[in-house]
């Protein structure tokens, strides 16, 4: 009475079992079943394999607001070669309010060569490259987490023999966080009540060109790795009096991984240049413009991740999906093959059927 109280539990789990067995007498191998079965593992080895690494890929998710940070700064990151003297230019910023800003020692004008060294030639062919792809596909992700490197152009060894024939105007500024005009034009610049005037009288205008590479140009904190639409942009003229408009539009970025957070801001631009002849009537001022404004919509780009939870129920899925889907169609392949073989059997003879017949029967004896 004991063994039977204490197997009354499991007697009860056993009856409670919602999968039952078949007996092993009830089931008949086949060639075909096993290359069947081999098929399926492969394939849910696949699936798996494959959810498993989308799981661990993450994606970006963007949302939009509007920006109401205007008491900061805009960082202006700069690195322009233009092919003058440092003596003849001038470097200034002026905003929509009218305000002169003086960059003071923020931005530095060294002389050096226009013509690009071996290396640094190679550099920018290393990011025109890099600007192909972008172009074609866009992952700020990838550029911020797979490119620990900050693409810095390498320096233009100062030659002895000759003297140097290009001014680089390179640094980093705060300016207001307005619409503005970053411009070198001919001239040191002279601060007045209403902004500033760049003093080109003394310059000989043969000795002005404005031919121009840009190796860098970025708004906001340095990100590393992040490509931008005017880096490696190079502009040459045989006219002296030419003028070159960069019109850019900034977009501020707010980005985070599970690596980093940062501020930025994106922005494009469109361009424009021709030369100045006052006798056509194509009048302004030579140089190098860079209007830029800034957008009052800020995107927010987050890294999220996908649930654990997720791939659990997508792994089930996957693996009860195919074995239910195999099933029906194993059982509909052996549905039509014995039906084929039924009326192959039917149109046998009499005579056939009761040879085959005892064939079988005799085959049978004989594993018994």
């Amino acid at each position: 009475m004991r063994r039977l109280t204490k197997r009354q539990p499991l007697e009860v789990v056993k009856e409670l079992d919602a999968f039952p067995k078949i007996p092993e007498s009830y089931v008949e191998t086949s060639s075909s079943g096993g290359g069947v079965s081999i098929f399926i593992f492969a394939c849910i080895a696949i699936l798996v394999v494959a959810e498993i690494y989308q799981y661990r890929s993450s994606e970006l998710r963007y949302q939009y607001s509007v920006d109401s940070d205007m008491n900061s700064k805009l960082q202006i990151n700069a690195d322009i070669t233009v092919a003058m003297q440092c003596d003849y230019i001038g470097a200034d910023v002026l905003d929509v309010a009218g305000s002169s800003i003086p960059l003071g020692t923020d931005l530095l004008l060294t002389p050096s060569y226009f013509e690009l060294s071996k290396a640094q030639k190679k550099w920018r062919k290393h990011i025109l490259e890099l600007k192909g792809v972008k172009m074609n596909y866009q992952s700020l992700n990838t550029l911020v987490t797979d490119s620990p490197k900050r693409l810095n152009l390498p320096d233009n060894p100062v030659e002895d023999d000759r003297q140097p024939d290009a001014c680089r105007i390179h640094g980093s500024f705060h300016v207001n966080k307005v619409e503005g005009n970053f411009h070198v034009t001919v001239g040191k610049s002279i601060p007045h009540m209403r902004g500033h005037t760049h003093l080109s009288a003394f310059i000989d205008s043969k000795d002005y060109n404005f031919s121009h590479r840009i190796d860098k140009l970025s708004f906001g904190p340095e990100v590393p790795g992040l490509i931008n639409p005017l880096d490696a942009e190079y502009q040459t003229t045989e006219a002296n009096y030419f003028i070159y408009q960069y019109f850019i539009q900034i977009v501020p970025t707010e980005f985070a991984t599970r690596q980093q957070k940062l501020n930025t801001n994106q922005f494009s631009f469109t361009n424009q240049k021709r030369e100045l002849n006052h006798v056509t009537g194509s009048h302004g001022v030579p140089g190098i413009f860079f209007k830029y404004d800034l957008s009052p919509v800020k995107v927010h780009i987050r890294e999220v991740e996908h649930p654990i939870v997720g791939l659990f129920v997508k792994l089930c899925g996957i693996i009860g999906g195919i074995f239910a889907t195999s099933g029906i169609l194993h059982g509909l392949v052996s549905f039509l093959f014995s039906c084929f073989h039924s009326k192959s059997e039917s149109s046998m003879s009499e005579e056939d059927q009761l040879k085959a017949k005892a064939e079988r029967l005799a085959a049978e004896a004989d594993g018994n």
